[in-house]
């Protein structure tokens, strides 16, 4: 028990009475008993966080602490949630969260249908999975967190959350649900080198500047860039089994626009509701700034529960600069001396505790299951140089830069791809040459054209495409198609939303085939750019990322031979 003594925004002082709390420990702040996390102990004073609003507190309220850690509540329904930074399901309290009100996040009354997979006197240790329960279209696998003797396992059967499904001779019991604190890892067995590409179905993404599964990624951008469209792109389109979608201070309009387009958006594989794969947590700009920090552990923490049974999950947060800003209130607040732009000195490690958590593992089950884990940043005014950005740059192993002059010249995904990069290209190099023994070749002919272009776009922009001799043009031109059809990708246009890897690979056959044969035009014949561009063939190309879908590769086939006897033709008649 404690008795509050300052009080400073979401920063309570309490002075303690008969107890002692531990770092970060829950606490219940006032007669409202407010949630709120010790974050730091000085004699007889401690300072709490408190993550709802302060607002008529008074001065010697009591303080009772919890003896536990924030934690998570982990267990069947939680897919298809809608969560705050604190884990209160937002639709059962209409949108509308009262002062200490603490409801539970799983469905009580609900019965979920347990199937055991072992029985009384087998040993179980922490990763043993003992039965299944079926949520929604995935298997929840319920693992052991104990160690023993069974002495008694339930019977297959209907069963709510909080029912004993288990106990060992030692007196340990396990029920459908689990807590675990935000704060703390997930434990697996060992991390493994992440090799399987994250396909997303961008070409800008997968085939330039892949990311793996298990990877980290940040999307920096400023203002109008498109940041959200591209996370709820990848939150869509990716690959993952699972995926937690993390609004962090975002504005409310924005957040609601995010649950009404999550919630009527099909899962474009299985074609059932999106939101059966997918836990949404909404932390507003305009609920209080400290429950920022902790929704982007809670959706850390949920997406390890589901990779430790064995799932791909890919973790978007959006944003996280507005988490890094509400740190810097807090830290303020709480009197500790600023570094660079107001932000607390420990940033760095903050933003390294969060990408930190992202891997590729072998769970204690045995199984392999990874955490993508992709942070939007929103700089000031597109500032790549400032705290947050840089940070992140630093321990995140793709950077998606977004440009507003491509956003302005409705370019999208408006990817700058001179300054982005990737570590993974070599990760994933065997899982692309399964596809094609091609991919190396392609992807750093495609990225030595792009980079030329760039050098000679400065002339062109100057003295206009004339003043480039013809080997110039030759690239210039390859460039303008690279960016035109390969690059360039209508999220909402029904073929050209999503690329496979496969039809990836035969769009970039094409460009590189055509790349080869005008330079042997121009080395044979001298035959100028823009008589080689009009041919019939390539405006038929242009058409086809809106025509050829994914499962009609044999029509890029049919392409590329129709580009091969076009130009041979030209090479062989021009001139006479």
């Amino acid at each position: 028990m404690a008795v509050v003594s300052s009080i400073s925004g979401p920063i309570v002082k309490a002075r303690l009475k008969d107890e002692t709390p531990a770092l970060f420990e829950l606490s219940y702040v006032g007669r409202d008993g407010l949630i709120g996390e010790v974050v730091d102990i000085y004699g007889d004073e401690v300072v709490i966080q408190v993550y709802e609003s302060t607002e008529g507190l008074t001065l010697r309220e009591n303080v009772v602490f919890s003896g536990e850690m924030l934690s998570a509540i982990l267990g069947p329904g939680l897919l298809g949630g809608i969560l705050d930074g604190i884990q209160r399901p937002l639709p059962d309290l209409d949108f509308h969260i009262k002062k200490g009100v603490k409801p539970f996040p799983l469905n009580r009354e609900k019965r979920w249908h347990f199937k055991p997979y072992l029985k009384s006197g087998d040993i179980i240790q922490e990763g043993t999975v003992i039965g299944e329960v079926k949520e929604g279209s995935f298997v929840h696998r319920i693992i052991s967190d104990i160690e023993g003797k069974i002495s008694f396992i339930a019977g297959e059967g209907e069963y709510t959350v909080e029912e004993t499904v288990l106990k060992t001779e030692e007196g340990e019991e396990i029920k459908l649900y689990r807590k675990h604190p935000v704060r703390i890892s997930r434990k697996f067995k060992k991390r493994k080198a992440p090799e399987i590409p994250l396909i997303t179905g961008q070409r800008i993404i997968d085939f330039l500047f892949p990311i793996a599964k298990g990877g980290t990624g940040s999307i920096p951008g400023g203002f109008g860039t498109g940041k959200t469209v591209l996370q709820q792109t990848l939150a869509r389109w990716s690959d993952a089994d699972i995926i937690v979608y993390i609004g962090c201070g975002e504005r409310g309009n924005e957040m609601t626009e995010v649950l009404t387009e999550f919630s009527r958006l099909k899962d474009p594989k299985s074609e059932r509701p999106l939101m059966e794969r997918t836990v949404l947590i909404a932390n507003t700009s305009d609920m209080p700034v400290s429950a920022r920090e902790a929704s982007i552990f809670m959706g850390i923490t949920i997406a390890e529960y589901y990779r430790d049974m064995g799932y791909h999950v890919a973790l978007m947060a959006d944003s996280t600069s507005r988490w890094a800003e509400a740190m810097r209130e807090i830290s303020a607040r709480m009197k500790h001396l600023p570094v660079e732009e107001g932000f607390p000195s420990d940033l760095s490690s903050k933003i390294a505790s969060i990408y930190e958590r992202a891997g590729f593992v072998q769970t204690l089950s045995g199984t392999e299951g990874s955490l993508t884990i992709i942070g939007a940043v929103s700089p000031p005014g597109g500032d790549f140089s400032e705290p947050v950005t840089r940070h992140t740059r630093r321990f995140t192993s793709v950077f998606w830069a977004l440009d507003r002059e491509l956003a302005g010249a409705r370019f999208y995904p408006a990817i700058n791809y001179i300054m982005s990069y990737s570590s993974y290209p070599q990760n994933v190099s065997r899982w692309w040459k399964n596809i094609s023994p091609e991919y190396d070749e392609l992807r750093e002919w495609m990225i030595y054209i792009l980079q030329e272009d760039d050098k000679l776009q400065r002339i062109v922009k100057l003295l206009g495409m004339e003043a480039l001799p013809e080997e110039q043009k030759l690239v210039v031109e390859t460039a303008g198609l690279i960016k035109e059809v390969f690059l360039q990708q209508n999220a909402f246009d029904p073929v050209d939303a999503y690329s496979s890897p496969e039809r990836q690979i035969k769009m970039a056959q094409f460009l590189k085939t055509m790349w080869e044969f005008w330079k042997k035009a121009h080395t044979e014949k001298a035959i100028p750019v823009s008589v080689l561009k009009k041919q019939e063939v390539i405006t038929e190309f242009i058409r086809s990322k809106y025509s050829i879908k994914n499962d009609q590769l044999e029509k890029y086939d049919d392409l590329i031979r129709k580009l091969a006897e076009s130009y041979r033709n030209l090479i062989a008649t021009y001139g006479e």
